[in-house]
């Protein structure tokens, strides 16, 4: 299996669609499901799963032997958003327990970060 997080955004969707695209057949998307126009995204898309964020840890131990590689899209990329509390369990803790996993499961994990790391390029990058 790949997994997607953040699969229902705009990078993680144009990159499950690529993967279908060269026929990999078994792609699991984590994202949260409140946003329906986000879920349009994946359009027809084949997945295995749509696993909610909240369950993932439980899905990958689950499925351990057969997660192939996690691609980590997911992030709250709003330079707005106020909740401390919420951006650090994303996009900090989140991340260190992903890679922790995959590192004990000699699983590639692969991380692009956004505007929820760089910024809007206002302190120089551009």
């Amino acid at each position: 299996m790949i997994v997607v997080t953040g699969g229902t955004g705009f990078i993680g969707s144009n990159l499950v669609a690529g993967l279908e695209e060269q026929g990999q057949t078994d792609l699991v998307v984590c994202d949260r499901l409140v946003d329906r126009d986000k879920l349009k995204n994946l359009g027809e898309r084949e997945l295995a799963a749509l696993v909610v964020p909240e369950e993932l840890s439980e899905f990958l131990d689950r499925n351990a032997a057969a997660i192939r590689v996690v691609f980590h899209m997911g992030a709250i990329t709003s330079t707005t958003e106020t909740d401390v509390d919420r951006l650090v369990a994303t996009n900090v803790h989140l991340p260190a327990e992903l890679w922790r996993w995959c590192a004990h499961n000699g699983v590639p994990f692969i991380y692009a970060s956004s505007a929820a790391t760089y910024g809007d390029g206002s302190m120089g990058f551009d």
